[in-house]
């Protein structure tokens, strides 16, 4: 059965009978309301939502967004050789790059691409790498495309891209800790804990005490909106790589479409907000969104610590499954039992001869490795 795509740049504009055949919306990260609210707000990226139709119904989606990044963003996290380094910068001439992001640029995981449940798996995301073909070649002054986070359960249908001449690259894992159903509370938790890390977890909490912390309402997220974005703007200077900064109106938005299922709390010091975190109930999962921090207070405060502290607490209150921390801080994140579930991203350039170039440097990246701690007794 022939399959074809249809590309739509924006949310508004998709048929509803669209959802209701994937009967995808289960799950948050695909629904219209949580899509819209990232479209709404972020207007300098470009969205297109790439449907997979066979006989005008429905069977795939996945989400694109084009974005402006700097090259010294992507490559200041990789290891590799100044000459290597020189003649990557050299293949992304004025260090701006057009990046084409299939998949969330705002989430880590798998949240790009959904296959209809019953449909053959490969037809279809064979489909929807030529619909991201089709999307890129309309695309402007495009330089690279990115096809995002995939498990491993997936590679065998996901491999497929090699033949659209991508390259697989291990990108750094997500950490999940899984919550057990006898942890009641986050004491039944400490105490499942070898006695070293259970004294980390008290000492977080000890040295934070200080800190007020609120649940933000809409209402909070907007009167707080300034200084929300300027302390997730600290984490992103902070971090190895980001390939966004998101405008935090979308969480305005968000809070508005989910209510308590998006989660966002603010930590104050003397009436200051100094830390924030943020995170998505869905369905039996807890997911880390960004955070905030004022690092200045960082130290003394165990701001940072806390937050990790309150995302068990979050999980074991929302009798989560398990809690997704996402990536980054991977070893600080195993103290508190989280374990690696590893990612692979697709990459090439758009143009022939460059692409023949990248290639070989894309397979040869490594991820930075860390210390991964035993915690539970």
């Amino acid at each position: 059965m022939h399959l074809k795509s249809e590309v739509f740049t924006t949310v508004d504009a998709i048929p509803k009978k669209y959802w209701d055949s994937l009967n995808c919306c289960t799950n948050i990260y695909y629904s219209p309301e949580f899509l819209k609210a990232f479209e709404v707000a972020n207007t300098a990226i470009n969205f297109n939502y790439i449907f997979i139709l066979k006989a005008k119904e429905a069977v795939a989606f996945a989400n694109t967004q084009i974005v402006t990044i700097g090259v010294e963003t992507i490559t200041k996290n990789i290891k590799m050789s100044d000459k290597m380094r020189r003649i990557v910068d050299r293949l992304f001439c004025n260090n701006q790059i057009r990046v084409l992001f299939c998949g969330n640029v705002f989430l880590s995981g798998e949240y790009g691409t959904f296959l209809k449940e019953g449909e053959h798996k490969i037809d279809t995301f064979k489909a929807i790498a030529e619909g991201v073909k089709q999307v890129s070649k309309v695309t402007k002054r495009l330089n690279t495309i990115f096809v995002k986070d995939f498990e491993n359960a997936s590679l065998p249908i996901t491999n497929q891209l090699k033949a659209f001449d991508y390259a697989a690259m291990q990108v750094e894992p997500n950490m999940i800790i899984t919550l057990k159903p006898e942890w009641q509370s986050f004491d039944d938790y400490k105490n499942a804990l070898k006695s070293k890390y259970r004294v980390k977890a008290n000492k977080a909490d000890s040295k934070s005490e200080t800190l007020e912390a609120k649940f933000f309402t809409e209402e909070a997220i907007k009167t707080h909106k300034n200084e929300l974005q300027e302390l997730y703007q600290n984490t992103i200077d902070n971090a190895d790589f980001n390939a966004q900064i998101l405008n935090l109106d979308t969480y305005i938005h968000l809070k508005k479409a989910f209510n308590e299922k998006f989660i966002v709390k603010g930590y104050f010091l003397n009436e200051k907000l100094v830390g924030f975190l943020s995170a998505m109930q869905n369905g039996t999962h807890l997911d880390a969104h960004f955070i905030g921090i004022d690092y200045s207070q960082n130290k003394e405060f165990a701001i940072y610590p806390r937050i990790l502290n309150d995302y068990v607490r979050l999980g074991i209150e929302t009798k989560s499954s398990q809690i997704n921390l996402g990536r980054t801080a991977s070893e600080i994140k195993s103290t508190l039992g989280a374990e690696p579930k590893a990612l692979t991203c697709y990459c090439k350039h758009k143009r022939y001869l460059p692409n023949q170039i990248l290639k070989p440097f894309i397979k040869n990246v490594q991820i930075k490795s860390f210390r991964q701690h035993s915690v539970f007794k």
